[in-house]
């Protein structure tokens, strides 16, 4: 079966997915900080994740997926002493609820979950390997900070020039670190971070006084202990590709012989409403904000994975309806090739749905592989089809629902929309393409759905789809 390609950050080509040992591809996600509940710009990209494991796994290779758990930073200390609890009881409390999450969308739980506390030991190695190789030192607070003008290639990941780099560390300093003046360079980064009074009870011994590891660092520790110097994937979102991204690759490898991920994969940002994501203006959406409005978690999940992961998504409430049509027909179908066959075939393949999986394994293009099984189901005559091509049909329909991690729903009463999915989903595509003032593509697919004998009516709210 063939290899999924997936675009590398690094080198900027789509290349082959496949394990350095030939065996199992072993990969690390960045896991979330647990001081509050999760919200869905976190979960697109723990989505995107899950969809390009399973899909690797579809396609017979076995997986190590390593995620951790960031249960020690600015936020998880300051929070859990506004909530008057410890730091473990505040950070497993939310780490349960991550969990809780996890399973409503269906995520396949990684094989091994490590937490920054209960790595420590495992940094303070690391840090003493980087100062015994004259990469890092100790300021006269008990702080320690990476030198990264003794890492030649610092920003390749991120591709950015030397002046970039310094205003990055300068604005990341400042929106972080109140204590960032004992730097050798404005560049370098904290590695170990001296005890201060706000830390309360927080803090563990080192060689260089009492305090808590910088957060970058602990994402190479836990690699190093579960994947070694060398690993076949990294993924996280696009906003950890600097700083942190970069101060993983530069403690790794100067602390080790390996060479760290050998492909990186990142997730765009998700929008919602055409704008950015904000607690001030009430769209930070957590499921249970979706749940209290009528929608499931796999109705969210859909409209997650509804659009390329390396291009911004734009969420509304009517991506959720539209996803709730689109998976009403998927049920109603499979409904359909149950009745003709209830048994699935042996065959563990895409089937009829063969060229909807190609496209997938093209850079996990999930828009243009859900198109694809939807442009197979409306040509599908279960009726018409003998027991076997039924079984066939629905195995191969199972095997792409079981690569996106789409679970159906019941088939409703009501669930023959007036209007067909696949226009539904084109008209979502223009509304975000006006959004996002694109003016030029939303005009494009106005026309097409006119051509396809439907028009669209905007409000300010959305639209609404009706026939020509």
């Amino acid at each position: 079966m063939s290899a999924l390609k997936l675009h590398d950050t690094l080198s900027r080509t789509d290349r082959a997915v496949t394990p350095l040992d030939g065996k199992t591809l072993r990969f690390y996600c960045c896991g979330p900080t647990v001081y509050g509940p999760a919200h869905i710009g976190n979960f697109r990209t723990f989505v995107a994740q899950d969809v390009m494991r399973r899909v690797v796994e579809a396609s017979g290779t076995p997986t190590l997926h390593v995620r951790n758990i960031t249960d020690v930073d600015d936020k998880t200390i300051r929070d859990s002493q506004k909530a008057g609890q410890s730091l473990t009881d505040f950070t497993q409390g939310w780490t349960q609820k991550f969990h809780a999450d996890c399973a409503a969308l269906n995520l396949l739980p990684p094989h091994v979950e490590p937490s920054a506390v209960a790595h420590i030991p495992h940094q303070v190695a690391m840090i003493e390997k980087l100062i015994s190789g004259g990469h890092a030192y100790a300021a006269a607070d008990g702080s320690v900070y990476f030198r990264v003008a003794s890492f030649k290639d610092y920003g390749r990941l991120s591709h950015l020039e030397d002046r970039e780099l310094r205003l990055g560390a300068s604005e990341a300093a400042s929106a972080t670190d109140s204590d960032e003046y004992t730097k050798d360079s404005l560049t370098d980064f904290a590695l170990w971070k001296a005890r201060k009074p706000e830390d309360g009870a927080n803090y563990w011994p080192s060689p260089w006084g009492e305090g808590r590891p910088g957060w970058h660092l602990e994402c190479s520790a836990m690699i190093l202990e579960y994947l070694g110097e060398d690993f076949d994937l990294h993924s996280g979102g696009v906003d950890l590709i600097f700083p942190h991204h970069e101060n993983e690759i530069a403690q790794s490898c100067c602390s080790t012989h390996g060479k760290f991920a050998h492909h990186w994969m990142h997730v765009a940002h998700l929008m919602v409403d055409g704008g950015k994501m904000s607690k001030s203006i009430g769209n930070l959406y957590t499921l249970a904000d979706l749940a209290a409005r009528g929608y499931t978690a796999a109705e969210v999940r859909y409209v997650l994975i509804s659009g390329h992961y390396r291009a911004p998504l734009n969420f509304t409430m009517h991506s959720l309806d539209s996803a709730r049509q689109a998976l009403q027909k998927l049920a109603k179908a499979d409904k359909a090739l149950a009745a003709v066959s209830p048994a699935l075939s042996a065959a563990n393949s895409a089937g009829p749905f063969a060229e909807a999986w190609e496209v997938l394994l093209n850079d996990l293009n999930v828009p243009g592989a859900m198109g694809g099984i939807f442009g197979v189901l409306n040509k599908l005559k279960p009726a018409a089809l003998s027991a076997d091509e039924a079984a066939a049909a629905r195995s191969g329909l199972h095997f792409m629902l079981g690569a996106l991690g789409i679970v159906l729903p019941p088939v409703a009463d009501d669930a023959v929309a007036d209007v067909p999915a696949e226009i539904q989903a084109k008209a979502q595509q223009r509304w975000d393409a006006k959004q996002a003032k694109d003016w030029a593509a939303a005009d494009t697919l106005r026309k097409e759905l006119e051509a396809a004998g439907w028009l669209i009516k905007d409000s300010k709210e959305g639209f609404t789809v009706v026939p020509k």
